[in-house]
């Protein structure tokens, strides 16, 4: 008991939201510590000895870029683990990190983010990756329940919350109320499936190849204009498919709209759908609320009052959506003897 009460006094607590497209860390008494995209650059080996090169940021900068006998690994794919041990080396990197690389740091408690639709295959291998990582023990959070606590939402309360959170490989949305989630859903549309709509709408009208760097580029800059009634336009070099020699040619946000659209009214069917099947106790409370937009994808602007206007419910933006999710991981640290150990 006496040795166990010192580790808890020297160890740290960490939050880690394990994103598809960034890894988000919170050190307890800290706040954030890390935030990098979730990329690995291994050489290509065989699995059991391969070499890490780069990792996070400096890796998100080898895509590629990277020679034959190189590549550059998204370990982790909606949420669940992809690739085990780049999984492994990816968590290893950002504790070593929260703790500014020193040596001889006791083991620290992990509480991970996951998603609502996780088997428990998927979850064992979440787990098993972090412990290899370096984790003493490790527990589980919903991404929305996470996302809602980042987003000041009262989630233990007897009332219901709608979040939408809109990441970069899937859109969750749940039903929040007591500290648990009464109905939710889980939707493949997310960051990267918009970007792909992108590069496919440029490819059939205007027969140029752009990468998903760039989709996500001119999503960005012109998604800003998505219902506002402006319109804008942003040149892009690309490469002509017919002779593969690169051109200038502009893209308007019109054109964003109209590639967009798709993800978009999928996002509202599953908004519509998930408040058809709330319990009659917490539709009222959802009327009242409205509902709370988290993820980076929340960003696109005029993407709320798309929402609104569609479902007739009000809709807020986070006050920081792509941090919505680690920031309530961090509150959640200060009640993680209360959680289930896994």
């Amino acid at each position: 008991m006496i040795f166990d009460s010192i580790s808890r006094f020297f160890s740290s607590d960490l939050g880690v939201d394990l994103g598809t497209a960034h890894t988000s860390v919170y050190a307890k008494g800290k706040g954030i510590v890390a935030n990098e995209p979730s990329v690995v650059v291994m050489k290509d080996e065989p699995k059991e000895v391969r070499q890490v090169v780069a990792i996070g940021g400096q890796a998100k900068d080898m895509m590629g870029r990277t020679p034959v006998k190189i590549k550059a690994i998204r370990p982790v794919r909606d949420g669940v683990i992809a690739d085990f041990q780049a999984a492994q080396k990816m968590l290893e990197y950002f504790i070593k990190k929260a703790y500014n690389n020193r040596r001889g740091f006791l083991k620290p408690r992990l509480l991970l983010s996951m998603p609502i639709e996780i088997s428990e295959i998927e979850k064992k291998a979440l787990i098993e990756s972090a412990r290899v990582a370096g984790a003493s023990e490790v527990h589980l959070l919903e991404d929305v329940i996470g996302a809602a606590i980042g987003a000041g939402l009262p989630v233990e309360e007897p009332v219901g919350n709608m979040v939408v959170d809109i990441g970069a490989g899937k859109t969750e949305i749940a039903v929040i109320s007591l500290g648990g989630i009464v109905v939710g859903t889980s939707l493949s549309t997310g960051g990267d499936s918009m970007n792909q709509a992108l590069v496919h709408y440029v490819k059939n009208k205007h027969n140029r190849l752009i990468g998903e760097g760039t989709a996500e580029s001119i999503k960005i800059n012109l998604g800003q204009t998505l219902n506002n009634g402006n319109n804008g336009h942003i040149k892009a070099n690309l490469s002509d498919l017919s002779g593969g020699v690169p051109s200038t040619i502009e893209i308007s946000s019109e054109e964003v709209r109209e590639a967009l659209a798709p993800s978009m009214l999928s996002i509202i069917a599953g908004i519509k759908q998930t408040f058809e099947i709330t319990p009659p106790q917490l539709v009222g409370d959802i009327a009242d609320n409205g509902i709370t937009l988290t993820g980076g994808g929340s960003l696109l602007g005029g993407l709320d009052k798309l929402i609104q206007d569609e479902t007739g419910l009000s809709v807020r933006v986070a006050d920081q959506p792509s941090l919505s999710v680690v920031l309530g991981l961090g509150k959640a640290l200060d009640k993680i003897d209360h959680l289930r150990v896994n």
